[in-house]
């Protein structure tokens, strides 16, 4: 009787012994599981559509959550509450796809050598936030979280605010072209550390 495994066709000592296939074969089912899992996402209401209220950045804010990716904040600070009680009870209302439909790139992510900052705006003062940024152990003695005083002196790049606010405007988000002409006044002259604040303070307000 003829073994099946050296019969014609693809059998698998023939897929084990070639890496080449191997790797083929993987990636298309990987590239098949992808499409099947993401790809209807695009067509929920609830992922690609904006919560009730909610606007894109200003100029100002934007500014200030690009400095926030700059300084790699993200690496410590996760923008996602996950749906656990444990979560809730200590951050707020879970993250809802919904509310980041504007964020290119979003900032969700499970790391937290600090705490989730999703639901912080609003939470503390802007002088909390400046003194905080300023040096964190003068008002949390035990943060290992680095300072960040050069925020306070370096001001925002306004003439960058313009390019920036078209491309994200060509991926969806809705800026206006008066808002874009405006954008470099409304951030000239302004310092980093108002930026940052201005886009911490705006963070998880619109659901409790």
């Amino acid at each position: 009787m003829a073994n099946n495994n050296t019969s014609g066709g693809l059998s698998h000592e023939k897929i084990e012994i070639n890496n080449f296939l191997m790797i083929v074969l993987i990636l298309l089912v990987l590239l098949v599981g992808g499409l099947v899992e993401i790809v209807p996402l695009f067509f929920q209401k609830s992922t690609t559509e904006p919560v009730k209220g909610l606007q894109p950045y200003t100029a100002l804010q934007l500014a200030g959550r690009d400095i926030y990716t700059r300084e790699g904040c993200y690496n410590c600070h996760s923008q996602m509450i996950r749906p656990f009680r444990a979560e809730t009870l200590r951050y707020g209302h879970y993250s809802v796809a919904g509310e980041f439909v504007y964020d290119h790139p979003f900032q969700w992510g499970s790391k937290r050598t600090g705490p989730d900052l999703h639901r912080v705006g609003g939470k503390y003062s802007d002088q909390w936030h400046r003194d905080h940024l300023n040096n964190p152990r003068d008002l949390v003695p035990e943060s290992n979280m680095p300072a960040y005083p050069w925020l306070l002196k370096d001001t925002v790049d306004a003439a960058s605010m313009p390019a920036h606010m078209k491309a994200l405007r060509a991926v969806g988000v809705p800026y206006t072209d008066e808002q874009i002409a405006k954008s470099s006044e409304e951030v000239k002259g302004k310092l980093e550390v108002e930026a940052v604040i201005a886009y911490l303070q705006v963070l998880g307000t619109l659901i409790k």
